[in-house]
């Protein structure tokens, strides 16, 4: 399982607390071309667990110039979290486990920008699922099983879990991500020394 301390929540943050605005969807529609911003986001508000397992990490901005602009960032947030979520894909596709498409759900899953950068950053189908309380309804289904409800997890979610869009990656922006995956890469490392030295 790779869990991230802070994903949605980063969006909620730069909105809410920087932006100030509650209109996020306004907000997103001044982000024009994607996988080719220059601003980066490491989404550490609140350290991070998987797979860097470093309590001591912070969210930071890198790339900005003077034509940097406020969608720019607004961009690099989405975009960090779908890098970070990325990380943990790495680690799974590196113990062998071959993934070809995800499902979300809650706040980001309302964004049909977010779906589609995370569609294209980790490069798999994305299916959109009905409810939005994903940890709730898995811990329901999960009892329904131990209560002899359902004969296992995998039949639960068949009869429970209900997908209502997919969206598919993009050669071509999956291309243009992978470059810009490769570059987010590099950021943790060479800030991870500094950050136990900022607290």
């Amino acid at each position: 399982m790779g869990c991230m301390l802070s994903a949605a929540s980063c969006n909620k943050w730069w909105m809410d607390e920087i932006v100030g605005t509650t209109d996020y969807a306004e907000e997103q529609k001044k982000i024009e071309k994607l996988g080719e911003n220059h601003v980066y986001f490491l989404p550490y508000l609140m350290g991070e667990r998987s797979p860097i397992n470093d309590p001591l990490a912070r969210g930071t901005f890198i790339g900005l110039t003077m034509d940097s602009t406020r969608a720019d960032m607004t961009q690099a947030v989405l975009e960090g979290v779908a890098f970070a979520l990325r990380d943990s894909f790495e680690v799974a596709r590196a113990l062998g486990i071959e993934i070809k498409r995800t499902k979300i759900c809650g706040g980001g899953a309302k964004s049909p920008l977010w779906k589609k950068m995370i569609a294209n950053i980790l490069n798999v189908k994305v299916d959109v699922i009905e409810s939005e309380e994903g940890p709730a309804l898995g811990g329901a289904m999960l009892a329904a099983v131990a209560n002899g409800e359902f004969a296992s997890v995998e039949d639960a979610a068949e009869q429970i879990v209900k997908i209502v869009d997919t969206i598919e990656p993009d050669p071509e922006l999956v291309k243009k991500y992978e470059e810009r995956y490769a570059q987010y890469k590099l950021i943790y490392p060479a800030c991870k020394e500094l950050f136990q030295k900022i607290q």
